[in-house]
């Protein structure tokens, strides 16, 4: 047991941290878990059952000061590695890897990895659900679902591993590789924990870094990547010069109709590019289009993800609650063709939303904003649209109903996170459904 004796801290309490903590007490390792929160703000539950696997866990500010000789250091993927938990052991000079390198150690299957700045998600479950239904018995995991280091302790069930991996995890990857790397688009994000976008860019990067020609990089087409040293399949919505193309409503592959998109369950170019790249990834694997396409042509998306909710007094209601970043409103914008009502806002992260001025100007006839972003929102788009400040979401749904009109659609898109104010982007799309669902008719 590779583990067996050794002293290990993880770091974080979390889905992760807690993953990483069990499989390193499995390998026979004396494990500490370490949270800078205050145990009274954890879960209890979670904390208990760590205890009653014989875990030691400290929290609050004896976790930040802890003095204890480890032999290795786990960082779970939430955790800041500038965070006053994570510098008392780095400047120790502890080896440290995070929860997706550690499960990778454990790991002995295939691995198809999946990043981007958007469409991770809905890509990692459309693999998931494509491959099972060929045969090829996978799970959605890592950065949703079960973290890998949760998965790898019945790996057996598997054949290959779905990994969706974010810039975050692979920040600390030291051998981890992937047979199979999707890099679905790339746009700013995550500036409160990046000095800058190319910081952010080489952290996602690193999902290359291990490769070698006898692996596949699915890459998009308007990206130049450099050191990739995979076979390369290319795929794009926008631009000819790639193996996947879109062609006149349909998907094609070196001139062959592959998937007529009014097939599928999925809009927005977006998606289409989200399909692209699972065929590709489908086709590293030995699939054939005949295998995949039923699979693909039933895939229904997942909500908060630019989902239709109800029709009020002629008004569209659509939560794309999982838009936590400009790109994602960019596309949610695009998609649509009737006169927006667009609620936006959330915490701020760093970047501003001046790039959306000109295609806000000409799809949204009024914005509600909430939030810590929504001044920077409002100066950032001054003279463009007219905006509005409201106190919470309940009063942003009610003051876009009374600006909204018969054959308007108000978008929940919100652009940023949702950390200031709820408990994640899906318990803010849940509130943002109730609400619509109660509006009177």
């Amino acid at each position: 047991m590779r583990y067996k004796d050794k002293k290990v801290a993880v770091l974080g309490a979390g889905l992760s941290g807690t993953a990483a903590a069990l499989l390193l007490k499995a390998e026979g390792a004396d494990v500490t878990v370490l949270d800078s929160a205050e145990e009274s703000t954890l879960l209890k539950s979670t904390v208990d059952n760590l205890r009653a696997q014989g875990v030691r866990v400290a929290t609050g500010p004896a976790a930040d000061s802890d003095k204890t000789t480890f032999d290795l250091i786990v960082l779970s993927p939430g955790i800041d590695p500038v965070s006053p938990l994570a510098q008392n052991f780095s400047k120790r000079k502890i080896e440290t890897i995070g929860e997706l390198e550690l499960g990778w150690r454990s790991c002995e299957l295939p691995v198809i990895a999946v990043t981007g700045t958007n469409g991770k998600t809905t890509t990692t479950e459309m693999l998931a659900q494509m491959l099972n239904a060929c045969g090829q018995r996978t799970i959605a995991c890592g950065n949703i679902g079960k973290p890998l280091c949760e998965v790898v302790r019945r790996q057996n069930d598997f054949d290959v591993l779905t990994i969706e991996v974010s810039s975050f995890q692979l920040e600390t990857i030291q051998s981890f590789r992937p047979s199979v790397a999707l890099w679905l688009n790339f746009a700013p994000d995550h500036l409160d924990r990046y000095r800058s976008v190319w910081e952010y860019r080489e952290a996602k990067l690193r999902i290359f870094e291990n490769q070698t020609a006898d692996d596949v990089a699915v890459i998009n087409a308007v990206e130049t990547l450099r050191n990739v040293q995979a076979r390369k399949i290319t795929f794009s919505a926008y631009v000819d010069r790639a193996d996947f193309r879109l062609v006149e409503g349909a998907i094609v592959y070196e001139n062959q109709v592959v998937l007529r998109l009014s097939n599928t369950k999925l809009r927005g170019s977006h998606n289409i590019e989200n399909l692209m790249a699972t065929l590709a990834a489908g086709r590293a694997r030995g699939l054939s289009f005949e295998q995949m396409v039923p699979a693909l042509s039933s895939y229904e998306p997942r909500p908060h993800r630019c989902e239709f909710v109800r029709t009020v007094a002629g008004v569209d209601y659509v939560n794309d609650s999982k838009a936590t970043n400009l790109d994602a409103v960019e596309k949610a914008l695009a998609a649509q063709t009737k006169p927006v009502v667009l609620i936006a806002g959330g915490k701020d992260k760093g970047f501003n939303f001046e790039p959306l001025r000109e295609l806000v100007q000409e799809k949204v006839k009024s914005v509600v904003l909430i939030g810590e972003m929504a001044r920077r929102i409002a100066r950032d788009w001054d003279g463009a649209v007219a905006c509005q400040m409201a106190g919470s979401l309940a009063d942003a749904v009610e003051r876009a109903r009374a600006s909204a009109r018969p054959g308007d659609v108000v978008l929940f898109s919100p652009g940023t996170s949702s950390f200031d104010m709820f408990k994640s982007y899906a318990d803010r799309g849940d509130q943002f459904r109730a609400l619509v669902h109660a509006l009177p008719k």
